[in-house]
C-alpha cells in the first residue's frame, strides 16, 4: 500500500525549502555574494563574537596566556601553568563601568554626547546654508564647489595636526589674531570645554563638505517645475526654502544625519590628536577612551572590549530608535 504525502499548506513552506528554492533559482548570485560573507566573517563577526566574550573575562596583557614558558639551560622551553591566568568573570567589568569603579565612563559619555550633538548639528546647518548658496546660478560656482569639498579631500590627520597648531598657546594663528584686537592668549587645552572646542571646530571642518555634497545632490533632484509653480503663486525664497526644499530634502537628510552620528560617535582621530584627551583626560570620549584601555600601560583587553560592547549598544539602540521616528513620519527605511 503506497503512503500519499500531502503538500504543505500555502504559505507554510519550511525553511530549508525556501533556501532551497533560492539557491536553485538564484544560485549565481548566491555565489557571487559568498566571498563577501566569508570576508565580513573574518573581519567583522568573529572579532565581534570573540570581543563580546572578552568583555566576561578579565583578561588583560599580563594574564592572557594560561601557560608561563621558560628556556632551559639546555635550551629548551620549560612550561608551567599560570596562577594568575584570565579567568571568567561575568558581568563585574560592566558593573564596573557602569559604577565609575573603572574608567570615567559617565564623563566620556556626556563628552561624547555634546560633541556628537554639536558636531552633526553644525555638519547640517552649515551643510545645508552651503548647498542652497552654490545650488544657485553664480559666476565661479565650480571653483566654488571645489574649494568647499577641499577639506573632505585632505586626510583627517593632517587637519587634526594643522588644526591643533592654530589653536597652540604660543605659536597659534587664533591667538595671534586675538592679540591684534587686545585680548589675551588663550590656553585653549588647558580647560575642559576650551580644549572640546577645538576638537568640535576641526570636526566641522572635515564634516561640513560630506553634508555638503549630499545635500546638493538632493537639491539637484528636486523638480525645477515645482519652484516655478510656487513662483508664480507668489511664495517667497524663503516660502518656497521650507515648502519644497526642506521636504524634498527630508529622505536624503534622514539618511545624512544617522550616517553623521554615527562617524562623529566613533570619531577617534580628532580627540587622539588634537587634545589629546587634554586637560588630564577630561576631553576623552568612549573610542579614546577604549583605546587607551587597550593599549596604554598593561593593555586591559576585557576592559576595552567592554567599552566596544557598550559602544555598540549605544549606537543600536539609538539606530532602532531613529528607525522608528522615520517609520512614524511614513519614511520608509
Amino acid at each position: 500500500m503506497s503512503t500519499v504525502t500531502a503538500d504543505p499548506a500555502p504559505g507554510r513552506v519550511g525553511l530549508p525549502t525556501k533556501l532551497r528554492q533560492s539557491w536553485d533559482k538564484n544560485w549565481s548570485a548566491w555565489a557571487m555574494v559568498l566571498p563577501v560573507v566569508l570576508v565580513l566573517a573574518i573581519l567583522i563577526f568573529y572579532p565581534l563574537i570573540n570581543g563580546f566574550w572578552i568583555s566576561f573575562t578579565n583578561q588583560t596583557e599580563a594574564n592572557q596566556l594560561a601557560e608561563i614558558c621558560t628556556k632551559s639551560i639546555t635550551g629548551g622551553e620549560v612550561c608551567k601553568e599560570n596562577p594568575n591566568a584570565w579567568s571568567f568573570v561575568g558581568l563585574e567589568n560592566y558593573a564596573n563601568v557602569l559604577t565609575g569603579k573603572v574608567g570615567e565612563f559617565w564623563m566620556w559619555t556626556a563628552n561624547t554626547l555634546v560633541w556628537t550633538v554639536v558636531g552633526v548639528a553644525f555638519h547640517y546647518g552649515l551643510g545645508l546654508g552651503l548647498a542652497v548658496m552654490i545650488n544657485r546660478q553664480m559666476r565661479f560656482r565650480g571653483l566654488y564647489r571645489v574649494l568647499l569639498v577641499l577639506p573632505w579631500a585632505v586626510p583627517a590627520f593632517v587637519s587634526a595636526f594643522a588644526w591643533k597648531f592654530l589653536f597652540n598657546e604660543r605659536f597659534g594663528v587664533i591667538n595671534s589674531m586675538l592679540g591684534w584686537v587686545g585680548i589675551d592668549p588663550v590656553a585653549w587645552f588647558d580647560s575642559r570645554w576650551t580644549s572640546m572646542f577645538t576638537a568640535v571646530v576641526t570636526n566641522i571642518w572635515l564634516g561640513v563638505p560630506f553634508m555638503m555634497v549630499a545635500l546638493l545632490g538632493g537639491m539637484q533632484s528636486i523638480s525645477d517645475e515645482l519652484y516655478e509653480a510656487a513662483e508664480i503663486d507668489g511664495a517667497t525664497p524663503w516660502q518656497r526654502f521650507r515648502a519644497i526644499t526642506l521636504p524634498g530634502l527630508r529622505p536624503v537628510s534622514m539618511t545624512v544625519i544617522l550616517l553623521g552620528t554615527i562617524w562623529t560617535f566613533n570619531m577617534f582621530p580628532i580627540i587622539f590628536l588634537v587634545t589629546e584627551g587634554q586637560p588630564a583626560g577630561q576631553t576623552e570620549i568612549l573610542v579614546t577612551g577604549a583605546f587607551r584601555a587597550a593599549f596604554e600601560g598593561i593593555r586591559n583587553y576585557s576592559l576595552a572590549s567592554t567599552y566596544g560592547v557598550l559602544i555598540l549598544s549605544i549606537l543600536l539602540v539609538f539606530s532602532v530608535f531613529y528607525r522608528r521616528v522615520l517609520r512614524k513620519q511614513g519614511e520608509v527605511w
